[in-house]
């Protein structure tokens, strides 16, 4: 790597997230590098996702996951208009069946609440009408629901880096770091070469493995560092004509959003993601998890035909809450948190950090800005 000394911003992880953080403090006129234990962009949550720019409704009101959502969704989608980033707004429907209806008022009311001002209720016949294989009591129309083709928008966001003098560093981890001072020393590892940086700020973008470098951190208290799960999601390729012109989404399930269809930019239609609870990191998607694919999809799509589902691949959630635990909102962790100068952390940074990713950066920004 190149033989660097010194740096107002070291970033720990070249995904979505930390690419719009790195860009926001490049603009700001800060010098910027940024760690990268792969050799490309998004090897991880940033491209094993729905690649969905969600709207801000199903997150409690108040929250960051709101407040980012709904500003980072504005954000994104001028910025792919001034970019010229492949995106739609294609729009989505949130189903509701017999039983669900009035928690489906309760996430129009939120969603109100948030922000999101553009709904409209369907009945079961106009459901049918925008998409007529789907089947359902009601629906909620929310036409602000797009999507956006991730490695475009992270190649964007890299290349304002480097026009910023921003740079990023492959097959590079941090080790370990030491505050001292108002620097921050960071030993860092690219193969068997090591090398030492001082920086003024440390942003912790490591987004999975975020949890983990903390324990690398010399003096940040044990007592605040979390639990951290992985929650598998696993898609299958719906195979044949396209059933849908929408996305298509049922009532959000514990820890995820539910079995939905989504689009890509090519109009081909896959499911996911489930919710699978694991220990390690695998992306290996398991033939037999399509029994539950076919059962969740079909209440929703009943015509669907055994075979049409094929495994397609999988991603895996950072998740700060576990099994049968309440959602947790993004933790942005600052020095007034945790008591170390220039630190921030970024932790379970999941759904809708794709959507937020812009937003969180205007936030880091004004961070480093005030401090």
């Amino acid at each position: 790597m190149p033989s660097v000394d010194t740096a107002d911003v070291l970033i720990v992880g070249a995904g979505v997230v930390g690419l719009s953080v790195a860009r926001a403090l490049a603009l700001r006129g800060l010098e910027v590098i940024v760690i990268e234990r792969h050799r490309r962009v998004g090897e991880e949550t940033s491209s094993r996702n729905s690649g969905v720019i969600h709207s801000g409704i199903y997150y409690p009101t108040g929250s960051l996951k709101a407040r980012l959502c709904v500003r980072g969704r504005e954000l994104l989608y001028a910025y792919c208009a001034e970019r010229g980033i492949a995106h739609g707004r294609c729009g989505k429907i949130i189903v509701a069946q017999q039983g669900e209806i009035e928690k489906l008022r309760q996430l129009a009311a939120q969603a109100a609440a948030n922000g999101v001002t553009d709904l409209g209720w369907l009945d079961a016949k106009q459901v049918r009408e925008l998409e007529p294989e789907v089947r359902c009591a009601t629906g909620l129309l929310c036409p602000g629901t797009g999507i956006v083709d991730v490695h475009e928008f992270m190649t964007a966001l890299h290349g304002d880096l480097e026009r910023a003098n921003g740079s990023v560093v492959f097959d590079t981890e941090l080790t370990h770091a030491e505050v001292g001072g108002s620097r921050i020393r960071a030993e860092l590892r690219s193969g068997q070469e090591r090398s030492n940086i001082e920086c003024q700020w440390l942003i912790n973008a490591a987004g999975l493995h975020a949890v983990d470098l903390l324990r690398r951190i010399a003096a940040f208290p044990a007592a605040k560092i979390p639990k951290r799960y992985f929650a598998k999601g696993n898609y299958f390729d719906c195979l044949g004509s396209a059933p849908f012109r929408r996305l298509v989404y049922p009532m959000p399930a514990t820890a995820g959003l539910g079995i939905h269809a989504t689009l890509d930019l090519a109009g081909k239609v896959r499911f996911g993601p489930d919710v699978q609870w694991v220990d390690e990191i695998d992306y290996q998607v398991d033939p037999a998890r399509s029994a539950q694919f076919y059962l969740a999809v079909r209440t929703y799509w009943p015509t669907l035909r055994d075979g049409a589902l094929a495994p397609s691949y999988a991603g895996i959630r950072p998740k700060l809450a576990g099994p049968g635990e309440p959602a947790a909102d993004f933790r942005i962790e600052t020095p007034s948190e945790h008591g170390i100068s220039g630190l921030v952390n970024l932790l379970g940074i999941e759904s809708p950090g794709l959507t937020a990713a812009l937003a969180i950066g205007e936030l880091i920004s004004g961070v480093a800005s005030a401090g």
